[in-house]
């Protein structure tokens, strides 16, 4: 990595700005386009692409007709991939009404919403602990269906167990490494800034374009993804706040105006 600054932009966003997007090609066109909005040029760097788990998804129709029958008290997600999964498996069948969604984050609710699914919880904090602390706080032990990648980072089943929980987890997809073709990777190597979204991201981007072509500006989602980052010898100059792709863009577009007033001054 370089320490370079960007160059200094409109003093209302983005403007002259290069901005890398990086995670799975479904799911970084919102990303891009708020950015876009703002007035960077994006590169899309769809370094991780979504897939069935491998079962073909056979647990996960199997909890999804659970689920319909009444067997669970709780939901809880922690991805768009986890809701998308778990929407198809459902397939449009009607559910308890007493039934209650947990996402991680407002991004993940936001997802849960966009299904047509319902979002009753939403820790403070974006992650992993807050939610199972959230889930706890908010009601008895109960019975939890949570879908989930195929490799995690945190022992989020482990803790509500740990609370007297019965968590069903199940593999809803899993994740497997893109190759960006050489064009792509030039031209995110020249980038100014980086968002990133979740820590299989960063490990696949450090694989494909190395520490030093990652860009000097790193901007993560939230902690799990920061401590990721940081593992991987990256330097992040700003985490979201709220853990959102509305508050990584809204992170960024901060770090640019910080860089506009210290040329300026």
């Amino acid at each position: 990595m370089t320490d370079e600054a960007p160059p200094a932009g409109d003093a209302a966003g983005l403007a002259g700005w290069r901005v890398v997007v990086t995670g799975d090609a479904a799911r970084t066109s919102d990303l891009g386009r708020r950015v876009s909005e703002r007035g960077a040029e994006v590169v899309a760097l769809p370094v991780v692409s979504v897939g069935d788990p491998a079962d073909g998804g056979a647990a996960l129709r199997a909890a999804a007709s659970r689920l319909v029958t009444g067997d669970y008290d709780w939901v809880m997600v922690t991805s768009a991939n986890g809701v998308d999964r778990l929407r198809r498996a459902i397939g449009g069948r009607s559910f308890p009404l007493s039934l209650r969604w947990a996402a991680v984050g407002p991004s993940t609710g936001r997802a849960l919403e966009g299904a047509g699914l319902p979002c009753d919880l939403v820790p403070e904090a974006a992650t992993a602990d807050a939610l199972a602390d959230a889930l706890v706080a908010a009601a008895p032990a109960a019975r939890v269906l949570y879908p989930r990648a195929e490799r995690v980072r945190s022992d989020l089943a482990d803790h509500l167990r740990r609370a007297s929980w019965t968590v069903d987890d199940v593999v809803a997809y899993r994740t497997t490494a893109a190759a960006p073709d050489a064009a792509t990777r030039g031209a995110a190597q020249r980038a100014d800034a980086v968002l990133f979204t979740s820590g299989s991201a960063v490990e696949q981007t450090v694989a494909v374009l190395g520490t030093d072509g990652v860009p000097p500006v790193v901007v993560t989602i939230g902690p799990s993804t920061s401590a990721v980052a940081r593992t991987a010898g990256l330097r992040v100059a700003a985490e979201a706040r709220p853990h959102s792709t509305g508050g990584l863009v809204e992170a960024l577009v901060a770090v640019a105006g910080g860089r506009r007033e210290g040329s300026a001054g």
